[in-house]
């Protein structure tokens, strides 16, 4: 028999389904040549500092840096029932072989290895890596199991991250909480974020607004300006010197300008445009695409690609047509896809973009939750703007010359609609209207038209501060952080991945680092106070992103685990040694209340 294990029970039922192994067990389920069971997430994880040595139960400054010998792993205990059944199975004499099921991803063959590891199993393994939970896919990931030993450089790397982050994150937390009597949790994600965070709310709270002038002047439908004049007097002197004289069309320029349909979705860019037009966090939007995913209405979630393979043409084609028959936003739309545009086989590695699937074309959508139906219309809205056509408009750039001053204005007036016509059918079914830039059209002038007695005025206007971060923007900041430190041809830039970004902001929020506002994130006073106390190699994005090319050259074979990990130790050494003591003072920065 084979044994199939899975990430989630609910995964593990779809597959069971397909391979007909319908009998329900304790744990498993059962039938014709299968057995399939499931991980509840990570069942096998790093073992805490203290299963090394009972002294690592207390914090200590003079224990560190806390570096193992030899890597210890641990059930993790609210799921040692879950690893008993798969350790059993693992060793049954029925089982010859195993399928690793777990998502198709890093973290997923982390997953499944620490258990095949855990258990000591050592029977032969293939893996199933498929982008949809259709049975369809199912059957056809099945048809194309692969050797489970082409994956082991991809574990390497998972391993490796893994390894990296508990050396970095048990180290820096215990040195910066004994040293400040608080617990300071340090990431080397969610450190740099935080750090993001606090520079913003640095810049908005020492902001001086300045005060400018804006002056106008006009004849009949045309008004145009002369934008930020510094002092009122000298804005007042414009307007008084061009009222009621003569004005000339010193410059008319007309270009027909095109916009290009977006991309498809990667999970960064659903989350943030979930949060912007729904208000829902990042990690809202992931837990909502996830269970559409294992609904099978929705293809993998944890995705950085934006494009599709060219052997999907025909299901995309498929896919568009279910959209717009089975979601009630885009009924009776009328497209011809261009699926060329959203098609390069080189920008898909392990997964494809986000898309609705097939299977849609079954599914009550009015059954579904709403925040499900939300995402499921944003999804299908995407995917018609991307494969739509081009959006074109005529724009007109008008200068006028009055008394030694030039005055300009701008208009547009849209020749192709395009896929702005979805975009706007979407945008029209949101409860809070987006906001466009309204279409400003001008009136026929010609070079060299004269304009008599026209009228001036002024306004007056200040300056704004940067914004606060939304989820949107942070996860679009996390996105570039540090790309101007890089080559433009290094490819993992930014802070995290698609799948941790979510987790990140909920642990700042969650470890009183940074609090939600509305819609805005913003740091606390311990969040501000831990980011002072740390040093920049900590707080720079520059350290996280030179990780993931490295752990992406891992899984390429072309960089060394261990050479990877020594760097982290040696760093981890060096920030220890770097923090001997602090002043009484500087160590009550977050009060007096000590803690472990």
């Amino acid at each position: 028999m084979i044994l199939v294990i899975a990430e989630k029970p609910s995964v593990a039922q779809s597959i069971a389904k397909v391979l007909g192994a319908t009998s329900r067990k304790d744990g498993y389920m059962e039938g014709g040549n299968y057995i399939v069971s499931w991980c509840f997430g990570h069942l096998v994880e790093l073992a805490d500092a203290s299963s090394y040595d009972e002294r690592y139960a207390k914090w200590r400054y003079d224990d560190l840096p806390i570096v193992p010998e030899s890597w210890m792993f641990e059930v993790t205990k609210d799921k040692a029932q879950q690893f008993k059944v798969l350790s059993a199975l693992m060793k049954d004499k029925r089982v010859t072989e195993l399928v690793c099921a777990t998502d198709a991803g890093r973290e997923g063959e982390l997953i499944f290895r620490l258990v095949y590891d855990k258990a000591g199993c050592t029977k032969s393994f293939k893996r199933l890596w498929i982008s949809s939970l259709e049975d369809s896919a199912i059957r056809e990931g099945f048809n194309h199991l692969r050797d489970g030993k082409e994956y082991d450089r991809l574990y390497e790397a998972a391993l490796s991250r893994s390894k990296a982050d508990w050396i970095v994150g048990i180290n820096g937390t215990r040195l910066f909480t004994t040293l400040y009597h608080k617990k300071l949790v340090v990431g080397r994600v969610q450190t740099p974020t935080l750090a993001m965070l606090v520079e913003r709310d640095g810049k908005i709270s020492t902001f001086q607004k300045e005060k400018y002038f804006n002056v106008h002047i006009g004849k009949g439908d045309l008004t145009a300006d002369l934008e930020k004049v510094k002092t009122k007097e000298e804005a007042k002197r414009i307007a008084a010197a061009c009222e009621k004289k003569q004005a000339v069309v010193s410059s008319l320029k007309r270009e027909t300008k095109t916009v290009n349909p977006p991309k498809l979705y990667d999970l960064t860019t659903l989350q943030r445009e979930a949060n912007r037009y729904y208000g829902f966090t990042a990690q809202q939007t992931l837990d909502l695409v996830q269970t559409l995913y294992e609904k099978k209405l929705l293809t993998y979630p944890r995705t950085d690609s934006q494009f599709i393979t060219d052997d999907m043409e025909d299901t995309a084609r498929q896919v568009i047509s279910i959209v717009c028959r089975q979601l009630p936003l885009f009924s009776g739309v009328s497209v011809t896809p261009d699926i060329a545009r959203v098609t390069d086989n080189s920008k898909v590695t392990d997964h494809h973009a986000i898309l609705p699937t097939v299977q849609l074309e079954k599914q009550d959508v009015s059954a579904l939750p709403q925040s499900e139906q939300k995402i499921l219309n944003l999804v299908g809205m995407r995917l018609l703007c991307a494969t739509g056509e081009k959006h074109t408009y005529a724009e007109t750039q008008i200068s006028l010359s009055c008394e030694g001053y030039e005055f300009k204005t701008k208009g547009k007036t849209v020749v192709q609609n395009g896929w702005k016509a979805i975009e706007e059918l979407f945008k029209a079914s949101l409860k809070a209207k987006e906001k466009d830039d309204p279409v400003k059209s001008l009136p026929e002038v010609h070079e060299g038209d004269m304009l008599d007695g026209v009228s001036a005025s002024v306004t007056e206007h200040f300056t704004t501060p940067p914004k606060q971060y939304t989820e949107d923007t942070l996860l679009s900041a996390m996105e570039t952080a540090g790309n101007d430190q890089f080559d433009d041809d290094t490819e993992k830039k930014g802070l995290g991945t698609p799948a941790t970004r979510a987790g990140i902001i909920e642990k700042l929020v969650k470890s009183g680092f940074a609090e939600r506002k509305g819609k805005s994130l913003i740091p606390t006073k311990d969040g501000c106070n831990l980011v002072c106390v740390l040093p920049e190699q900590i707080t720079s994005p520059k350290m996280t992103a030179e990780w993931e090319n490295t752990l992406m050259e891992i899984e390429r074979g072309n960089a060394d685990a261990d050479a990877f990990l020594s760097g982290i130790v040696r760093m981890t050494g060096d920030l220890v040694k770097a923090y001997p003591f602090l002043s009484d003072a500087e160590a009550q920065r977050f009060g007096t209340g000590k803690e472990e």
